[in-house]
Formats: structure tokens, sequence, C-alpha cells
């Protein structure tokens, strides 16, 4: 496993951050464009609240892991005060998109601006800290924390009452922010969240039945026999185990660290492709067909949150299936993802593994998935 360690950290230093350092950055109104095409050109200027927070935390993140290099720090602040500046209302709630100067597009329906948001400004501040960074990523997690029984208020399309589902992103996302930002928060506080977030993942969304995470179950935690109460996202369930992984590592939680590389190894049997290979985005829990069309489209952020959990979950016990798999989605998704030809990857392939678009970045993928994943695949094999 050791021998990929230099493959993982030079795609990382030499190919995919120089790519967002080159091209992303808006020397006019601060800020990240993320719309690249192949080569890194700039096709579309609007700017996407998440992508733009996780761009901060990513450069913040490098330069307290890594090394504080002046132009790291300059892209994590260039972004971060576009942020703070432009992308909230009245109530603190961060918008989903904007135009290219900052305007508001889109309303903050969608409460993963909010966490990035806070995962952002408590990276940033670990390196450059000023209060207002702080003081932001506190606020913005606690106004998180209040909107966790309905994340999207009042723009909650669902009719009330008929179909009451909570969704499993959320909780899973704060399974990470939480330890991201213990610092800030205090290691009391996340004692107190910690164990609520777990039971969540491992109990509520995780079926007894299938053995898959759900991404959707009914607010009182039983299953909702329906297309997204059938809903299981690889991808999602996966990176969700290695969240888990390191919460069983920081609280010393081995039964958690067991249950957690099992549920990932039986996802990831259900959900890789044997004839073509790769790994489906969505999938039924009871194999029936699902609803969303893209269902069979092979997504790199779900192949690099693979990668991350199996290095973990090898680091951790040496299983050698664990080391098995490795290899095996390794040689995948370098030989699909990877661009021969421009640095960072493709993002969006067919079931066949042919490139369907040749953006490096657009609405969805930006400045995270590629470096976290090579970041963390390098940071744990290093370990061994």
């Amino acid at each position: 496993m050791k021998q990929y360690l230099d493959t993982y950290k030079n795609e990382l230093l030499d190919q995919v951050i120089p790519f967002w350092q080159d091209h992303s950055l808006d020397k006019r109104y601060g800020g990240y464009f993320t719309c690249l095409d192949q080569k890194g050109q700039v096709y579309d200027t609007d700017k996407f609240v998440w992508l733009q927070a996780r761009q901060v935390w990513l450069f913040s993140m490098l330069c307290k892991k890594v090394d504080l290099k002046p132009d790291w720090l300059n892209m994590a602040r260039k972004g971060a005060h576009f942020l703070k500046n432009n992308g909230r209302d009245v109530a603190g709630n961060f918008y989903f998109s904007l135009n290219q100067a900052g305007e508001p597009l889109v309303q903050p329906y969608n409460i993963f601006s909010d966490c990035f948001a806070a995962m952002a400004f408590s990276a940033l501040y670990k390196v450059d800290p000023q209060e207002e960074f702080a003081r932001l990523a506190v606020n913005t997690f606690e106004n998180i924390l209040s909107r966790r029984s309905n994340p999207k208020g009042k723009y909650n399309k669902a009719f009330p009452g008929t179909r009451n589902l909570k969704s499993f992103a959320l909780p899973m996302i704060l399974s990470n922010l939480t330890l991201e930002m213990e610092s800030l928060l205090g290691k009391d506080l996340v004692k107190e969240l910690v164990p609520g977030v777990i039971h969540e993942v491992m109990e509520v969304f995780l079926d007894s039945n299938s053995g898959l995470v759900l991404e959707n179950v009914l607010e009182d935690g039983s299953f909702c026999d329906s297309f997204e109460g059938r809903l299981t996202s690889p991808g999602h369930a996966i990176e969700a185990m290695w969240f888990m992984l390191d919460l069983s590592h920081r609280f010393g939680d081995h039964i958690l660290r067991d249950r957690a590389i099992e549920t990932g190894l039986r996802t990831l049997e259900y959900g890789w492709d044997s004839e073509y290979g790769g790994i489906y985005y969505f999938m039924d829990c009871k194999g029936h067909p699902p609803d969303k069309l893209e269902w069979n489209q092979k997504l790199w952020w779900v192949h690099l949150e693979c990668l991350v959990f199996l290095a973990k979950a090898f680091q951790m016990t040496g299983d050698p299936v664990c080391m098995s798999w490795f290899e095996k989605v390794h040689e995948y998704t370098w030989t699909h993802f990877k661009d021969p030809d421009y640095p960072e990857w493709f993002g969006y392939l067919d079931r066949y593994g042919k490139v369907q678009l040749p953006l490096k970045g657009g609405k969805w993928k930006g400045c995270f998935h590629v470096p976290r994943g090579l970041f963390q695949v390098w940071q744990t094999l290093g370990q061994l």
C-alpha cells in the first residue's frame, strides 16, 4: 500500500492544487470561479456558495497541515472575504448561489452552504486567528443546529404530514463538521453532540434488513417503502464510514471502527459494477429500478471517498480485503478520472467509463473532493 504514497502526494501538490491556483481566483471581485473547462478556462461566472466555502477550507487546511505558504493563505483569505461580504442573507443563512459580483441568485434553501461555510471559517481561523472568523464559524454552526429538524425551512417543497422524511446528508456532514470544529466548539460540546450523530448514522439510517445506509427515512426513523425511502447512495454511505472511522479513532471506539468497516465493505460490494467496473451513483436497497435517471453514472467523488475509506480501514486494521479493494478501486479511478492531457480530473463518466463532460469544475464539482481525497490517502498511507 505504501508504494502509492508518492503518487497521491505528487498529484495533489504538483497537478491539482496548481490548477486551482492558476485558474479559479476571481481577481476582480474576489471569490473563485468553479466552472472551468478541461484546460481551466472559465465558461460560467456564477458562484456557488458551498463550493466557495469548500475551497476556503481546502486551502486553509493545507496551510495548517502541509505548509503555511503565503499564496495558499492568500487564496483562502480571498474566498473567505468574498463569502463574509456577500454570502449571507439578513438572518445569517448562506445563499446557494451568487453572480460574479456577489449578488444573490438562489435563496438559502440548502443548509449545506452553511455547513461548509462553518467549516471554512473554522479552518481559516486556525491559520489566521482573526476573531471574526471564529465568530462566523460558531454562529453558523449554532444556526445549523437550530435548523436540524427542518433544514430547508420555508423552501421545503414536500407537502406536510403525508410522508415526512428526514435526510441522511445532514447527520453525515455533522459527523465530520463537529470534529473539524472541535477546537472552537470545545471538547464538552463535541462529546455531547457526537453520540447522537453516530446513532443517526449507524442506527437510524443504517437499514438492519439490507445492511445498507438509506438516503431517507421517516421522521421516527422507520423505513419508508417508496422511491425516496429505498434510495441508497454508495458514495454517501462510504464517505460517512470514513467519518465514522475518524470518530472511532478520536474516541478509541473499536466497536464503531469494526462496524464502519463492515458497512463500508458491504456497501462497496453492493455498489460495484461487476460488468464494467466502478461504483454506481444511486441504487435501490431492494434491487428495484431507482427513480434517479443518472443512477448508473460513475462520479469522481464517489470513487475518491471510497479510496479514503479503504486506506483508513487498512491503516487501522491491516485487513487484506481492504487492501485488495483499494488496489481495485485505485486502478479504475486513476485510469478513468485522471485526465492524461491536462491537470485536474474528470468528474462524470457513463456506466461504461466514457467521459460524459470534459469539465474540471462546475455547479457541483469544485476544489474539494479530488484534492481532499488525494490528501487523505497520502496522509493515511504515510502512517503505515
